[in-house]
């Protein structure tokens, strides 16, 4: 095995044991970067020198006898986190050049451990699309299929645990966007909790929903990065006081017990066959462990399409405000009156997806159209909530999948926005109600491309979801295939 393929927890061993140093875990990684990047895309910046020197920095701490599950791992991180000293454009042409004064929470505990940060991902432009389609930069590629989509928006991170250009990853999910690229890429993808991990020094799209999250190559390195990332933030106004338990401690083997729950509006009309009995024949395997299923209803399901997108655009249209060419970011300067240069700085420096959305939040926040809109969609969403609440009543987890169909062809519904909305189908409803969900490998189409499976579980229940995708894993060798690059 190269050391590029290792998992945090097997580098996090070979490390500790001084096998291997952080140095040459970073050299092998960049190695193969050098080799795949320019067909795979995953990256917007890379940081090498920089990243060399933290790996330094790390085998000295190591060999201090400070060696703790995430010291001396090279990580990639999703270009919306800030990181100081290090570009973060969000995908977008308005921040080309925005270099961040301070770092992230997250950022700060990571290098607090002397992780190694390998650069920065790719995104659909301020995390607004589920192909990472809409970057101002780049497009970025399906590892499993060149011609495929990643998923998106958090597509480049995926992409690049996927590919082993990283051994670890950050990503953000707003409506899915950790969850459903890592199922299109064949990875495990949490959307932890909102509140349980910081977004202090995350670039607001939505921020009633916007959630900080791991992307990782097994259950595992999960649980290892939730470790390190959550907990109490006083930066951040939404982050919530309360302990944060040991998630490695939660894989432990044995479901017996446990109470599954699967939507019955959840079989709908578009969703692939392949996609449909992947799912199940995850259900199978769970009760083959001990757990029991049963039928629910989440009976405002059908309307959260419509709900998450009235609300997104609308944080979106007060976030985005202040990206006006004046404070930081793109200007046109060839523009000879304020108005002018306004106009033209966001209309050159955002792509068409986030004009678009602005367009729409500023519609349904206008007044006149506030009621009819934006607070009937919030009065829709308490609905969601109650919906999962009451579900939980009767399961312990809910089992679906993460997206209607397999990662679909680059360009396919670019032309058609409905159709890329529809995509996030499964996972939108997660962010609306605030609740943990999970995507893990589970099988692969016809055509060889990776399927996930969603568990969601109620607030603050990442252990439970870490632990039924943990048994799952160690039943099954979905998470150990990777694409051949």
């Amino acid at each position: 095995m190269k050391l590029y393929q290792l998992t945090i927890h097997q580098a996090h061993d070979l490390l500790k044991k001084r096998e291997i140093t952080s140095s040459e875990l970073t050299r092998s990684v960049f190695e193969r970067i050098e080799d795949i990047e320019e067909r795979i895309g995953a990256y917007i910046t890379l940081v090498k020198d920089q990243a060399m020197v933290q790996a330094e920095e790390a085998d000295k701490a190591i060999a201090a006898g400070n060696c703790t599950p995430l010291t001396g791992i090279p990580l990639a991180i999703k270009d919306i986190i800030c990181t100081k000293g290090i570009k973060t454009t969000c995908g977008s042409k308005i921040l080309s050049n925005f270099i961040p004064p301070y770092s992230a929470t997250v950022i700060r505990k990571l290098e607090s451990v002397h992780a190694v940060l390998l650069g920065k991902t790719n995104l659909d432009e301020f995390g607004m699309g589920s192909s990472t389609e809409n970057s101002g930069f780049k497009i970025t590629h399906n590892p499993w299929n060149m011609e495929r989509i990643p998923g998106g928006s958090s597509g480049g991170s995926a992409a690049a645990v996927a590919a082993d250009e990283c051994i670890g990853s950050l990503g953000s999910d707003t409506g899915g966007s950790i969850r459903q690229p890592a199922s299109h890429c064949g990875v495990v993808g949490l959307k932890p909790t909102y509140g349980r991990v910081s977004r202090y020094g995350l670039v607001a799209f939505a921020s009633s929903l916007d959630q900080i999250g791991p992307i990782t190559k097994d259950v595992t390195d999960c649980a290892l990065l939730m470790n390190e990332i959550s907990g109490y933030d006083p930066n951040d106004s939404t982050s919530v006081s309360r302990d944060v338990p040991d998630y490695t401690r939660s894989l432990t083997e044995g479901l017996k017990g446990l109470k599954v729950g699967i939507p019955k509006e959840y079989v709908m009309e578009g969703l692939d066959p392949d996609v449909s009995k992947a799912v199940s024949g995850a259900v199978s395997v769970l009760k083959d462990l001990g757990a029991t299923s049963q039928e629910i209803s989440l009976p405002h399901t059908e309307y959260a399409v419509a709900t998450y997108y009235i609300i997104a655009p609308a944080e979106a249209s007060s976030n985005l405000a202040r990206y006006d060419g004046v404070k930081y970011g793109f200007r046109d300067r060839a523009k000879d009156t304020l108005l002018e240069m306004y106009c033209s700085t966001r209309f050159n420096g955002f792509g068409a997806e986030v004009q678009r959305r602005i367009i729409i939040g500023t519609y349904a926040l206008s007044a006149g159209y506030y009621e009819a809109y934006y607070e009937k969609a919030s009065q829709v969403r308490t609905l969601i909530m109650e919906d999962f609440r009451d579900a939980f009543k009767t399961c312990d987890v809910i089992l679906c999948p993460v997206a209607p169909t397999p990662a679909f062809r680059l360009g396919e519904k670019l032309d058609d926005p409905l159709k890329m909305y529809l995509a996030d189908i499964y996972t939108i409803s997660a962010n609306l109600a605030g609740i943990p969900g999970l995507s893990l490998p589970c099988g692969f189409s016809r055509e060889g491309l990776p399927i996930g499976l969603q568990i969601l579980a109620r607030h603050f229940n990442e252990e439970t979801i870490l632990k039924v995708a943990y048994n799952f894993e160690k039943v099954t060798d979905f998470h150990k295939k990777r694409p051949e690059l």
